[in-house]
């Protein structure tokens, strides 16, 4: 070393009642560059204690333990601690689980059942202030979402949540070619659902469904000066 300060490694502690489960995420987050695991625990109680003493920066946290669960846990370090940034790591894969935890300040929120890379891509996300769910998770509670603000827009017809999906990328701009890239389906496809979704919703051209997709919440206004410079 000439010199040249060291970057200070990034402090991590573990906190899930499984000694196994706490052992294959230990050696995962040890793989990432610049990660220190600083300590674990499988108890709730031990964890916040461990949070407090050690003032960890990311803290990979599971919901079932016990003592105290792991949403006490997280509700106590977002208010005692806002700068640590707790991810859940979870085997509990529902929507409403994910949306707690979201409220009570988890910055991240990912299935233990995700591949081994997103553990990378969560701390990395996180780490920049950013939220970070699993994206079949993400997918689940935008589709819920969107289907609960399409229905008190006032949809004459039920959408599919595929028809949903290509509502939203519409309005986002994208082209079939692109649509039909990211659904991993064919134009063909992607083309019938365009049609049936004018069909069901009797407006035939983009700008009617752009209006549309932000009148039901699919997309913000703001997003939608991005993608169309022009009027809609």
């Amino acid at each position: 070393m000439t010199g040249a300060s060291r970057v200070k490694p990034i402090r991590v502690l573990i906190a899930d009642d499984h000694a196994l489960v706490r052992a294959g995420i230990r050696a995962l987050a040890e793989r990432i560059e610049g990660i220190e695991v600083i300590g674990e625990t499988g108890n709730g109680r031990d964890a916040l204690r461990l949070i407090t003493e050690l003032r960890p920066q990311i803290v990979l946290l599971d919901l079932t333990m016990p003592e105290l669960n792991g949403f006490d846990v997280l509700e106590a370090t977002c208010h005692e601690f806002p700068d640590v940034r707790v991810i859940v790591l979870t085997v509990h894969e529902a929507e409403e689980y994910a949306m707690r935890a979201l409220k009570l300040g988890a910055a991240g929120y990912l299935p233990k059942s995700a591949a081994s890379t997103e553990l990378e891509l969560a701390i990395t996300t996180v780490l920049a202030g950013e939220k970070y769910v699993s994206p079949e998770l993400s997918r689940k509670m935008f589709l819920d979402h969107a289907k609960d603000n399409a229905q008190k827009g006032g949809l004459a017809t039920e959408l599919t949540p595929r028809q949903l999906e290509v509502l939203r990328l519409i309005a986002d701009g994208k082209t079939t070619k692109d649509i039909a890239r990211e659904l991993e389906t064919s134009v063909k496809t992607v083309e019938s659902h365009r049609a049936q979704l004018m069909d069901r919703l009797n407006i035939h051209d983009v700008a009617g469904l752009v209006r549309h997709a932000i009148k039901v919440g699919l997309v913000t206004i703001e997003r939608i000066s991005q993608v169309f410079p022009g009027d809609i």
